[in-house]
Formats: structure tokens, sequence, C-alpha cells
């Protein structure tokens, strides 16, 4: 009979002297030759100081989800429904566990019930989730979505209606902003009853993020954003708790997986605080997409670095559906190779990496921790002083959410200037030869559909307009 063989142990440790955190500050004395040892403490864009040493921690309450594993989500956007049908059915065929598909401006020419469900025609939508990006046509979207999902009631739908980030990347609405969230909220509650499992709006802080905004104010807009929603949504009949559980947070990840980490932590422990004040017992559910500021056209293939690292930062960080995009994005519509690196990328940290199988691996870590607790207090002062403005509404309105995003992009491109910031393929290591990636063609379609807009004056606020970090350079 065979006995199993015992791994071996080396004491690697032996006859070394425990070492704490004064023999530690002794050879960084040594190393930094009388500089201060403050000189090694790094701050966040808004501010929150990161130290050199952290010693370890328990683990935040509420920051953790709750399952281990992630839904693996790839954006479609194509604007030949057609072609877009093909890479839906591609994706899920390929490894994705769901689609993303992106309607309108930048996306699908999608501009009826009919069209949509081309787009989706062969996709189970009962088994996996279709997710919705339609801007100011969100609702009218989400019926749409609704009608080509009639066979499933059971389908986890994730209907995306999130109007205040169309308003608020825009600078106007085609009608009052109101108005679209009554609109979408009255869409939502209708919608409710016959998909019990669908998701009615995204409350995202993503567009302060494309605008330059650091990580706190990013949650503190997604944060407001929901409240607001929930509140259109009670207005339109449902109940406090079943409002805050059909809505999704949406945030971004970022190449710096560390702090992207701690954020989507954050965002956990700031939204079970804000529903608990509402009185809801709903756990958070988010959506990360990765950042679009951080692609860059010079040398692009360097991005498929950056994707990797924030697809890491998502699993880590615990989102629940991780939309990643393409190494070519910044510089047009994605081939099938592209596609394929943005699913194999999650696919190799999810199968073989395992991450999945890891509940909260952050855990513990003296520096997540802190940073994690740092973020969701910055955050939640912020979401203060959006609330105490009058909500994210007139936040936006009066430019508050504005001046703060131009503070962080500020100081962002004053850090690129100096080198603190640096980009790799721009900054450092630009190529010599540089040989631009391959992207897709597509002619240009024009959705014939309704229109956006409803009856009133427009509203406006100063625009968060998208930037990339290469043109702050």
């Amino acid at each position: 009979m065979s006995r199993a063989i015992e791994p071996a142990v080396l004491p690697l440790a032996e006859g070394f002297a425990a070492a704490g955190r004064p023999e530690w500050l002794t050879l960084v004395e040594k190393t930094l030759k009388g500089a201060p040892l403050e000189s090694l403490v790094r701050r966040t864009l808004e501010g929150i100081p990161i130290q050199p040493l952290y010693e370890q921690a328990k683990a935040a309450p509420g920051a953790a989800r709750d399952l281990a594993g992630w839904d693996i989500r790839t954006l479609v956007r194509n604007p030949e429904p057609a072609a877009a049908n093909a890479e839906v059915l591609q994706d899920l065929a390929g490894g994705a566990n769901s689609v993303l598909v992106r309607i309108g401006q930048g996306g699908v020419a999608a501009g009826s019930a009919e069209a949509l469900a081309r787009v989706l025609e062969g996709a189970l939508l009962d088994v996996a989730t279709v997710a919705l990006d339609a801007g100011f046509l969100g609702a009218k979207a989400a019926d749409w979505l609704g009608a080509a999902a009639k066979g499933a009631p059971a389908a986890p739908l994730a209907l995306h209606m999130d109007p205040l980030s169309a308003f608020a990347e825009a600078g106007a609405s085609p009608g009052p902003i109101e108005a679209h969230l009554i609109a979408c909220a009255g869409v939502g509650a209708r919608l409710a009853e016959p998909y019990p499992k669908a998701s009615l709006f995204l409350a995202s802080g993503r567009v302060a993020h494309e605008s330059g905004a650091g990580e706190a104010l990013e949650l503190a807009v997604a944060l407001a954003a929901a409240l607001a929603y929930a509140k259109a949504l009670v207005r339109a009949g449902l109940g406090v708790q079943e409002a805050f559980e059909r809505i999704v947070l949406g945030l971004s990840l970022d190449a710096d997986y560390f702090i992207t980490i701690a954020k989507l932590r954050a965002a956990r422990v700031a939204w079970a605080r804000l529903a608990g004040a509402c009185g809801a017992d709903a756990p958070a559910s988010i959506e990360a997409r990765s950042s679009g500021r951080m692609l860059a056209r010079a040398d692009a293939w360097t991005n498929m670095i950056r994707l990797t690292a924030a697809s890491f930062a998502g699993a880590v960080g615990g989102a629940d559906a991780v939309a990643l995009g393409t190494f070519t994005d910044a510089l047009g519509l994605p081939t099938a190779f592209a596609r394929r690196q943005a699913r194999n990328a999650q696919l190799v940290l999810q199968e073989e990496a395992n991450l999945g199988r890891v509940v909260d691996p952050a855990a513990g870590c003296g520096y997540l921790e802190s940073l994690t607790d740092d973020l969701a207090r910055a955050a939640w002062a912020q979401f203060q002083a959006i609330e105490a403005a009058g909500g994210i509404v007139r936040a936006l309105e009066g430019g508050l959410v504005a001046r703060e995003t131009e503070a962080a992009r500020t100081e962002l491109a004053a850090r690129i200037g100096r080198r603190e910031v640096k980009i790799l393929g721009v900054t450092d290591f630009a190529p010599q030869d540089e040989r631009p990636p391959a992207v897709a063609s597509a002619p240009a379609a024009q959705a014939d559909g309704p229109a956006a807009a409803l009856p009133g004056p427009a509203s406006r606020c100063p625009p968060l307009a998208p930037i990339r970090l290469e043109e702050l350079a």
C-alpha cells in the first residue's frame, strides 16, 4: 500500500532574527541619507496619504462579496446589427458569460425592438445576461429588451438605465433630466414584475472617472446616483428594499490595481451604509468596466498590460461583473483577435490563476484595508457634499462635480508632467518603429428610431467630457 508523499518544508527563516518596524526604519534611514521618512509618503489625486509601510489589519466589515468568481462580460458596439449579432454569439461561445450592448452613438445602430432582437438573435437570454448601455434611449431600449425576452421571464436582464451619466457627459438633456428619471423609473417598475431577476438602473460614477476625477468622487457620484434612482423607483411604486436590490453600481477599473481593489471594496462599505440609512438591507452589485482614459493610441500594444492589470483588480476587488475593453479601443472598432484577447485575459485569471476560487484575497492586508477605509470615508464625505447641494442633479447643474473633477484632472496632468505618473509607450519607452495594430472597419450606420427628447426645456450642466491620459502628457 503506497503512502502519500508529504511535501518537503524548507526552514528558510531559521537562523534569522525576527525583524520589526524599528529594524525596517533603521535600514530606511540609511537609504534615505538624511531625507525625512515622510518623503516616501504618496497621495492619491484627492490627497489621501499612502504610507510606505502598514501593519497587518483586520478585514473591513462588508468590503467583500459573499461569493468568489465573477461574470465575464464583453462590450458589443459594432454599428451594424448583423455584425453585432455575430460578435454576441462569438463572445458567448468563446467563454464570456454575458454581453453589454451599447446602443446609439458609439454603438449599435438599433432603433427599434426588431433591431435589438436581431442583435440578440440566437442568444439564450435566460442563461446569459444581456446588459444595455443606451444613454437617453435607456427607457425605450429597456422595453425593447423586455420584448426580446418575453419567452424567458426568469431572464437575468440588466436594463442599466442611466440617464444621469448621459446628462453629465453631454452637458445637456433632451428635455428636463427629471423627466428622464421619471420615465425610466416608470418603465423599470413596469418590467420589475415580469422579470424578477432583472436589474433596472445602473448608478455609475464612471463618467466622472473618464473625465479625470479621483476615486472618492467617482464613488460619491455613484452613491448619489443610486439614491436618486432609488427615490425615483419608490415614487414609481417599488418598495425601498426592492428599489435598492434592482440597482447596480457602475465603477471603473484602472491599471493601478491596488487603488482599484480598495475602491471596489470601499464601494461595498459605502453602499451598505447608504442602503442601511434608507432602511434597506441589500448587498451591493457592482459592474466594473475597464478605464477608457488609461488606454493609449501610441504603442497600443501596451494596452494589453493595462487591461490585464485592470481585470486583475476587478477580480481581487470583488466585482460581480467585469466588462473589459479591447487593446485597440482608442484606435477604433476591435478585430476578432482583439475581442478574443479581452475574453482570454479574464479566462486565464479565472480558470488558470484561480482568482475565482478566493473570496476577498485582499482581506487583512494593512495597505489595502487602510486604503479601503480611507476611500470609503472620503467618498461618504463627498457624497454628503453632493446631497447638501440638493442631490446629484443639482450638484451637476451647479458645477460642483465638474469643479472637483477639474481639480483632480489638473493634479493628474501635473503629475504626468513631473513624470510621477508614467505612461508606457508615451512618456516612457516610446517605440522607435511603431506598428499600430489592426482595427475593424464598419460602415457608418444610422438607426431610424424614436427620438430621445421629452417635453419641456432641456436641462444643462458643465459637461464631464472623457479624456485620455496620453493627451495630458
